[in-house]
């Protein structure tokens, strides 16, 4: 199953859920950023799960692929925003 931008976003605002229980905590931009940064980690694993050639083979995988993207973001979004504070 391919999807497609507007699809890849729907599966963010899931991933982007996914990952803030996944990593729980106070967030410095609140539950808006967090659903962008899911949205941005759904676009950014669906693009490397294409490339890679395992976005495609179920919605279970691409929301797993999304997921992981969701949580390196706001990994790395916790991680500049500590540095800067």
């Amino acid at each position: 199953m391919e999807y497609g931008f507007l699809g890849w976003i729907i599966v963010g605002l899931i991933a982007g859920a996914l990952a803030k229980w996944i990593m729980p905590g106070k967030d410095p931009g609140g539950i808006i950023v967090t659903i962008l940064i899911g949205i941005a980690g759904g676009l950014v694993g669906g693009f490397i799960g294409s490339q890679l050639g395992i976005g495609g083979n179920g919605h279970i995988v691409s929301i797993l692929i999304a997921t992981a993207g969701a949580v390196l973001l706001l990994w790395i979004y916790r991680l500049i925003r500590s540095r800067s504070a």
